[in-house]
Formats: structure tokens, C-alpha cells, sequence
């Protein structure tokens, strides 16, 4: 789209839209696909790493620890996803340090969302080229699972995806997805979801996973090594 309103964020377009905001839905959809699982014990995010030939693995990280029960993977561009991984460390720092807990999963996605949309209507800035995988597990042992755009529209998801090979993993998703699978399960699910969008051959270095489980409430990427033991189990 061309024309006076794609260049400007806080104009609407004639057509209800804000050009900016589709602009960068496309830098997430040109992203590495990501996405999400919530097993009835817990949680998985999983993700591709497209590295040069040449780069060091373990210097690429996409998913990110929060807090101890709460981590988040993105589609996009790597730089914003830092900027909002740092401000949503800050946001839950100041939560417990006020009330004393650590902070409920579904109220941080709403501060981060809530910064994502500020992004929408000032002038000077332009919106995150980002979407957010966001997995936790609150204090009653429940897990959650958020999807946040760079609008800062925000939704709960049994499983989802985000990136290039978005649609034909969510349509995997679909088919695959059973609310009373355990997190051993949605572990493989998710690895076979990466596998229907993959390009070349999947090893331990060049996808990443994470998990939140419901028994210690601890979020954690997985090693290198975990992540071999699941592939050869799938082979």
C-alpha cells in the first residue's frame, strides 16, 4: 500500500486501517516460526534458530526467561523482542516487590500489551515488528498461554503460532491438539509441528524449546543434549 497514510502511524488510512501496524505484521510473518502448547500439566514453547553457518549456537537465543514461572518466545525482529523482555522483567520486579508475589501471568501479557499499543498512537515511534509467545504457570497451578500482536491485542490459546510457517502449523495444531495431554506429550507435538514448516534437517541446535510445568512452577529452556533425546524418541 502506497500513499500519504503508509508512512504515517498516527493516521488512519481510508480504509479504517493504520498502514504502520500492517507493516509490521509482516515482519512477523517473515519471522522463524514459533509457537505454543498448554498440556493439562503445564506448558511448551518451541521455536526455529536460522543460523549462518559459521555462528555459535548457544549465542542465539529466542526464548527468554521472564520470571522463574514465566518465559516468552517471538516472531519477528529480534531487537524489539529484547527491548520488551527487558521492560516485562521491570514490570514483574516492581509487581512483587509492591505486593509481595510473583505476578500472574495474564497481568504481565496485559502490561506488555499495554506498552506494545502505546507504540501504536504516539508520534516518533513506530510499532514493535513483533509478535509474543507468552507461558506460565500462576500460583493455583494453573498453566496459561498468551498470543500478543504488535497492535497490542492480546488473547488466551490452547495452542498457537506465529511467524512464516504460521498457517500450516496452526493448522497441524488443530488437528493435533488434545486438552488432556501431559507436558511429555505436548513436548512431541510441538517438535512435529516445527517439523510440518521446517526447511532442511531439524537438530538439537537449530530449533530451541521451553517448558513450564505445574509440579515446580519453574520455567526453563531446555539443553541441547534434552532436545536430542526428543528427536531421537520421534525418529
Amino acid at each position: 500500500m502506497s500513499g500519504p497514510y503508509s508512512y504515517s502511524l498516527t493516521t488512519f488510512a481510508p480504509s479504517g486501517k493504520l498502514i504502520q501496524l500492517e507493516h509490521a505484521l509482516k515482519a512477523v510473518q517473515a519471522g522463524a516460526t514459533a509457537l505454543a502448547v498448554r498440556a493439562k500439566s503445564g506448558v511448551v514453547l518451541a521455536t526455529e534458530k536460522k543460523l549462518p553457518a559459521l555462528a555459535i549456537p548457544a549465542s542465539y537465543q529466542k526464548i527468554s526467561v521472564i520470571t522463574d514461572h514465566i518465559g516468552v518466545v517471538y516472531a519477528g525482529m529480534g531487537p524489539d523482542s529484547r527491548v520488551l523482555v527487558k521492560r516485562g522483567r521491570k514490570i514483574a520486579q516492581q509487581y512483587k516487590r509492591t505486593y509481595g508475589e510473583d505476578i500472574p501471568v495474564k497481568m504481565l501479557v496485559r502490561e506488555l500489551a499495554s506498552v506494545m499499543q502505546e507504540f501504536t498512537q504516539s508520534g516518533g515511534v513506530r510499532p514493535f515488528g513483533v509478535a509474543l509467545l507468552v507461558a506460565g504457570v500462576d500460583a493455583d497451578g494453573e498453566p496459561a498461554l498468551y498470543q500478543v500482536d504488535p497492535s497490542g491485542s492480546y488473547w488466551a490459546w490452547k495452542a498457537s503460532a506465529i511467524g512464516k510457517g504460521m498457517l500450516n502449523a496452526q493448522a497441524f495444531l488443530e488437528k493435533r491438539f488434545k486438552a488432556n495431554d501431559e507436558l511429555e506429550d505436548a513436548i512431541n507435538m510441538a517438535i512435529l509441528t516445527l517439523q510440518e514448516t521446517f526447511e532442511g534437517a531439524m537438530t538439537e541446535d537449530n530449533i530451541e524449546i521451553g517448558i513450564v510445568s505445574d509440579v515446580d512452577q519453574k520455567f526453563r529452556v531446555l539443553t541441547p543434549a534434552e532436545i536430542k533425546d526428543y528427536l531421537d524418541e520421534i525418529a
